[in-house]
Order: C-alpha cells, then structure tokens, then sequence
C-alpha cells in the first residue's frame, strides 16, 4: 500500500508490522507525532499505549514490558532521551531488547526543536554507566524510517539488546511516499518472558551482580556479542566511489544532501563519491577502509558532513588510520547546509590540495 507519510508517523507504521505492540513515552518536539501515531494505531492493533509521566517513567515501562516477553518501544528526543540513558544502561544490563527512537534536536541543554545530529556520542557510544552498546541505525528517508524500524526490532530480539534508530528532525518532519506490505511477524527464537510462573522464573536476569565474578562474566558474555554483531550486522551505501578522488561521508538528512552535491559535483568534472553509513554501531568500518584504500581506489581525500560540532568524523578517521586526510565541515544550531555550500566546500579543498 502507498501512502503520503510524515517520517515520525512511519516509524509507528513499521514498528507494528515489525509485531511491536507496547509504546510508552512522552511528547517531545520533534518527535511528538510518534507519540500521537502510536496513541491512534496501537489500540487498533490490540496494543498497549501509555503516555507517561516523564521520559524516566517511560523507560521503565519499556524495561518492564520487555521483561514480560511484550515488543516494545519509545521514543523521544535530545532532552528526553538524556533522562532515559540510567534505563538504557538498565535494560542493556538485563539483556531486554526494545527499540528507541531519537529524533534529534539542537541542543546542549534544550537547545532548540530544529534538526541536528548533536547525540551521535550519546547513542553511538553508549550514553549510560557500563560497558555496553547500542544497536544504531540511521534512517535518511521516511521509507527508511518504517524498514529500519522493524529492521531494528529483529536486531534487538537477535541481540537481546536495546536498538536505536537515529534520526534528525527533518527526516522525522518531512512528507515522502511510503510502501508498506503485510508481513508475517516472526518470533524471536529465544523467549525471554517472565510470566511468574516456576517455568518462567529463570528468564529473570537482573542488572545488577554483587558478586565481581558473576558481572565479569556477565560483561564478557556480553562482549562475546557484540563481537558478533560487528562481524554481522556493519551496514552501508556507497554512490560513485569507483573511481572517486574525494569522498564526501554523511549520515542522515546529510547523506542526502551530499548526494546531491555528488551529483552536481561530477557535472563540473570533480569525482566526487559518497559513503553513507546505514549502521552507527557497528560502524561499517572495513567497508569504509575498503572504499578508500582498495586496489584502483584514487580517493585522496575524505570530507565529513555533521550537523554537530564533529562527532561520528571520530570513527572515519579511527577507522581510516591516517591512510588519506580526513576533514570536517559542520553546521549546528537547526542549520542544514545547502548543495551549493557542499559545492563550495569541496572545491576549496581540491584548490588547496593542486
């Protein structure tokens, strides 16, 4: 079925396709609509939705939820996802899977409601207390925002770990054309209920170990994990990167931008390529090397695009090791830059390499 969809209504749209049926949250700009849509189609759907008193409210009906065995999710953003971190190191600790959505803000602080992408160090590299990790992806497009969705519940039951998907609010605001078909829900393969029966009782694996021995090799099974999932799970898109001498990389509202200015770029001769990470953890860290360093490869510079100050510029360059120069460019504050901007920023660039 195809539909004119907000981005924050799709993601609703797939979590319930995905079998989701709890939603706990609280309005927050903007990534209000998510609450509403979810308060309209859950009760159709023989689901639970509960508009909480806080987001720290929320994210313990969300633990609680998933303790008994329910899909289920929230969403917010910035501001309201800081006061959920304690609840995400909580459920990451309990191995409970559950998806989050953020649909990021300007801030520090409550900054303003204009996009950004300013809490790619809050979810990408954990957030809460603890040695654990989030599964992140990162939408571009209101399709992406109901297939990443439900993409994003399969990886949590996979993983039994929180998933993230992390947006901006242009993509959580923007009205695009979305394709939805029916699908068959598929269970997870290992039940984690806990229904208070004697059956059920050893599925309750708590947070907290007193015991040093039992939370090391608690936090080693973990790791074993997510050593798992980032030989598994690493997404990306590469566009033009065959024969590209600069590589522009962006995520987001960004990658479509840079896009675009790939395009208008090789109009003027420039070989321009993009890479766009689809997973923020695990970062598609060897996709990436490959891109630039492979045999034929001609890339002799990489530029990131962030709305933030410089944040995921960290991994591409940890990940590139010093193999070709790495360069940021950023706007913040609810600024998106414009192709003509890009434009200009890479040809500056090659000027100064010639």
């Amino acid at each position: 079925m195809r539909q004119l969809c907000k981005g924050n209504v799709a993601v609703v749209k797939g979590a319930i396709l995905a079998g989701c049926r709890g939603y706990y949250g609280y309005p927050i700009t903007p990534a209000s609509e998510i609450a509403e849509a979810a308060a309209l189609y859950f009760p159709q759907v023989g689901g639970t939705f509960i508009q909480a008193e806080s987001e720290v409210a929320a994210i313990n009906m969300v633990y609680g939820a998933s303790a008994a065995g329910v899909r289920v999710m929230t969403g917010s953003s910035g501001p309201g996802l800081s006061l959920m971190q304690e609840g995400m190191s909580y459920l990451a600790g309990a191995e409970l899977p559950c998806v989050i959505v953020d649909v990021m803000r300007g801030g520090p602080g409550l900054g303003n409601i204009a996009p950004e992408q300013s809490d790619y160090f809050a979810m990408v590299k954990g957030g809460g207390h603890g040695n654990y990790r989030n599964l992140v992806l990162a939408p571009a497009s209101v399709q992406e925002m109901a297939e990443f969705t439900m993409l994003a519940f399969e990886l949590a039951d996979k993983y039994r770990n929180p998933a993230v998907v992390l947006t901006d609010g242009f993509v959580g605001q923007m009205m695009e054309p979305l394709e939805l078909e029916d699908r068959e829900i598929q269970p997870p393969e290992k039940p984690w209920a806990v229904k208070g029966t004697p059956e059920t009782r050893a599925n309750l694996i708590s947070s907290i170990f007193l015991e040093s021995d039992e939370l090391e090799e608690h936090q080693r099974q973990m790791e074993a994990k997510y050593i798992r999932a980032q030989e598994a799970e690493p997404r990306c898109e590469l566009c033009h990167t065959e024969d590209a001498e600069i590589l522009l990389v962006g995520y987001g509202i960004v990658s479509r931008v840079l896009l675009s200015t790939v395009e208008a770029l090789r109009k003027q001769g420039v070989k321009a390529g993009l890479f766009r990470p689809i997973t923020l953890w695990p970062y598609p860290s060897k996709a990436l090397v490959e891109a630039v360093s492979n045999r034929g490869s001609k890339v002799q510079k990489v530029l990131v695009v962030e709305l933030s100050n410089g944040q995921m510029v960290e991994d591409v360059r940890l990940a590139l090791n010093g193999s070709v120069p790495v360069e940021f460019y950023g706007r913040v504050g609810g600024n998106v830059p414009s192709v003509r901007e890009l434009q200009e920023q890479v040809l500056s660039r090659i000027a100064v390499a010639v």
